[in-house]
């Protein structure tokens, strides 16, 4: 344990919890009423002050069709007004389904926080959408979804048109692919044009405490976690360990023995779906988002070839970030290049 004097490599950082909206990958979106209310009254006795709710793809997901959350958004409203009286609550937002009515409507309700995402190329054409944004809620952060993408030399000219109005700009490590290094490197550029910067860390590779860590020391002063890593793939940073670090270095705002024990509160009620391992690690190397693993999968049987294979192939075809039609095509390609391989 730490002396009284803080050692000198002290680190701050504000913890931001997500794990009722990452977390909420890994049970299909559906949380248990009971559950969320009794987690937000024991987060409401803790020092974090930034907590995350709602559908992890962002409010009004199932308008892009996917599965819509087992709790309205008006419900999530009530609960989290009822049992967060010392902490602020916030949920995420993709402009591609995300109404700014409806963001309107939930700051009407208490919500203090928005975290707009999409990937740093999207920005330009969204400008409108984060300006309107900021006139609505309190704090509006945006999230560079799928970071590691883009070259950091590409990003101030992409992100030179948002406004200053925005309350910060997150790096987000969507592969769990990033090593230390890449994050300072990312962190420390955005920080050159914006003066709050965050991170979020996935876990496929075992590096997101360590990558937020690394985040803390380049400059960022929010970073991610949910309880015992609860979240989509890989899950995430832990909240807990990430109070215990910080606790480390001298940092005492977080109090990581309570942090510890609404970890197991979370591992014991939530129902976590089983999740391909040797995936998550194939991922985080070759740079594929989870969402496309179930496609990679069914691909992988009807061609007969390896993921490994299929998801480089896809790789060398995508400009970018990786698709569903890149993903398609690749499958096209590998398949017709192994005997047999189409069937």
């Amino acid at each position: 344990m730490h002396g009284e004097s803080a050692p000198p490599n002290r680190m701050r950082a504000e913890i931001l919890d997500a794990t009722l909206r990452d977390g909420s990958y890994a049970v299909g979106f559906q949380l248990d009423e009971k559950f969320v209310v009794e987690f937000l009254s024991r987060m409401n006795e803790t020092p974090i002050q930034k907590i995350e709710i709602g559908h992890g793809l962002g409010f009004e997901a199932e308008r892009s069709g996917i599965t819509p959350c087992s709790i309205s958004l008006q419900r999530w409203c009530e609960i989290a007004g009822s049992e967060l009286t010392a902490s602020t609550w916030g949920m995420f937002a993709q402009p591609g389904f995300s109404r700014l009515t409806t963001l309107a409507e939930l700051c009407d309700q208490g919500m203090s926080f928005v975290r707009i995402g999409m990937e740093a190329e999207k920005v330009p054409e969204n400008l409108d959408y984060i300006g309107r944004a900021t006139d609505m809620c309190e704090q509006v952060y945006l999230n560079l979804m799928k970071t590691s993408v883009t070259p950091v030399e590409e990003l101030a000219a992409l992100l030179s048109g948002v406004t200053e109005a925005i309350s910060g700009v997150y790096a987000v490590d969507s592969y769990g692919s990033m090593l230390p290094d890449d994050v300072r490197r990312y962190v420390t550029v955005l920080k050159e044009s914006f003066p709050v910067i965050g991170f979020h860390g996935h876990d496929n590779l075992g590096m997101a405490n360590a990558n937020s860590i690394a985040a803390v020391e380049a400059g960022a002063t929010i970073i991610d976690g949910t309880l015992d890593g609860i979240g989509r793939g890989a899950g995430n940073a832990e909240t807990e360990s990430l109070a215990g670090i910080l606790s480390i270095t001298g940092d005492d705002t977080y109090d990581y023995k309570k942090m510890a024990e609404l970890a197991k509160f979370c591992r014991d009620r939530m129902d976590v779906l089983p999740e391909d391992r040797s995936m998550q690690v194939l991922g985080g190397v070759i740079g594929i988002h989870s969402g496309l693993f179930a496609l990679i999968g069914s691909l992988c049987a009807e061609f007969s070839v390896d993921p490994a294979s299929l998801m480089e192939a896809a790789v060398r075809l995508a400009p970018r970030s990786v698709e569903k039609d890149h993903v398609q095509a690749a499958a096209q390609q590998v398949g017709k290049a192994i005997p047999g391989g189409i069937r």
